[in-house]
């Protein structure tokens, strides 16, 4: 049986943890294969609110396993953190969780340069030392997961790195908090003792993956954060250092391309974006305070507000085009209720250019301009409802827009933060909601 992958379409914080656990019911196998804890997955179960940051959400289904994958960068002080609190809440992760032994390790250090370097304030990061580890890693002198196998490899790895970035913040005017032998003799004991802990949950990943297929079991691939944070394909700068489409499901699991059967993209009804660069429809003023406030928009990782604005039609059509999307999800609809008008971007104009689609080039993504339809708005509280016959017409009319604007079906929509606060549209046989 081919994989699913799950993409967010937007600049992440889509939604997408709630709709894994949901899918979860029926599938075998979570795998996440990109980012690593700048990204967080916020999930309410029977009234608890579960917020994962590197274990894929898929954990909170008892029978589901799950697997961090090599395109994952891992922090060991919240992984450990992680399973700490989901065993203290009667979540099981022993057995359950497979860590693969190529994913790289993000360290402490990576903090530092990225402060360092000052690219939280340039491109508006999460300050996690996201960008550092992917630039190790891509220069072929990153630390592995499986490094911790290996006590005396281990030692003498972090005894090489912690000499080149002492030379790093050096030439950016910093430097190590204490003697560089110092730490290297505090982090080889402190890590090693981790990788006993984990040892039983490292190894090849990619291997348990193809085996599961080759069974028969069910694959669902998590990716972490948005299209457009996307390295190659996003709006570069303002992007994270990893891969986010659809693509990074083989790359980071280590998947043929053949194995990926069905792509389903997660959006919200509106649009939402943390951190610096370009977005045509956000909202000004007060009421994209207001709206902010009301829609609890604030960052799961990191509590900072998250920009909001209207939903962009160019963008959700170019992220269907990237992952080549078969089915959409929908998040976040009832935010939307009480709003006697909603837009919703079409095309935007640069001068006298009409865009579809967004630009590659960021510079134009600033001067766009956004070209709006205007719908009408509902009332009334949408949590209650569970069957598209249950949603105004005005919401069944605004859904079927998207799908028509898309060329996509939607198959589930979003009504509320719960696990069941969910309706199942119209189906055709083989959706994921069938």
């Amino acid at each position: 049986m081919p994989a699913t992958v799950l993409i967010g379409c937007q600049w992440g914080d889509e939604g997408k943890g709630k709709i894994v656990d949901l899918l979860g019911e029926r599938t075998d196998w979570v795998a996440r294969f990109s980012g690593g804890p700048n990204a967080g997955h916020t999930v309410k179960v029977d009234g608890e609110t579960f917020i994962l940051h590197l274990i894929p959400s898929g954990i909170l289904r008892p029978s589901v396993r799950c697997v961090i994958g090599n395109g994952v960068v891992v922090d060991l002080d919240h992984l450990v953190e992680e399973i700490r609190t989901l065993e203290s809440r009667g979540i099981r992760v022993a057995g359950r969780l497979h860590l693969s032994g190529a994913a790289h390790l993000l360290l402490p250090y990576h903090r530092w340069i990225e402060e360092a370097q000052r690219q939280d304030v340039r491109v508006g990061t999460t300050k996690r030392g996201i960008g550092p580890v992917y630039q190790d890693k891509m220069g072929r002198c990153g630390i592995r997961v499986e490094d911790l196998l290996d006590p005396d490899r281990l030692r003498r790895r972090l005894r090489e790195e912690l000499e080149r970035v002492e030379g790093t913040l050096r030439g950016a005017g910093a430097r190590l908090p204490r003697p560089r032998a110092e730490i290297a003799r505090r982090w080889s004991r402190r890590y090693a003792e981790i990788g006993r802990h984990l040892a039983g949950s490292i190894g090849d990943t990619t291997d348990r993956l193809h085996r599961a297929l080759a069974r028969g079991e069910r694959v669902l691939c998590e990716g972490s954060q948005g299209t457009f944070l996307d390295i190659d394909h996003g709006t570069y700068p303002f992007v994270t250092a990893a891969a986010t489409t659809a693509g990074g499901a083989a790359t980071g699991l280590g998947l043929s391309p053949r194995q990926i059967g069905r792509v389903v993209g997660v959006a919200k009804a509106y649009t939402t974006r943390v951190g610096n660069g370009p977005f045509p429809t956000q909202f000004g003023g007060r009421f994209g305070d207001r709206f902010r406030r009301h829609a609890g928009e604030f960052g799961a990782t990191t509590g900072r507000p998250r920009r909001c604005g209207w939903l962009d039609l160019p963008m959700l059509r170019q992220a269907v085009r990237l992952n080549g999307i078969d089915e959409l999800v929908l998040t976040k609809l009832d935010v939307l209720g009480g709003l006697p008008e909603i837009r919703v971007a079409v095309a935007y104009r640069i001068g006298r250019r009409r865009l579809t689609l967004p630009p590659t080039d960021p510079g134009l993504w600033e001067r766009c301009r956004p070209e709006y339809v205007r719908l009408p708005g509902w009332r009334g509280d949408l949590a209650g409802a569970r069957r598209p016959a249950d949603l105004p017409p005005a919401v069944r009319r605004y859904v079927a827009r998207i799908e028509t604007w898309t060329g996509v079906p939607v198959r589930l929509v979003s009504v509320g933060s719960g696990r069941e606060e969910i309706v199942r549209m119209p189906r055709s046989r083989g959706s994921i909601s069938s």
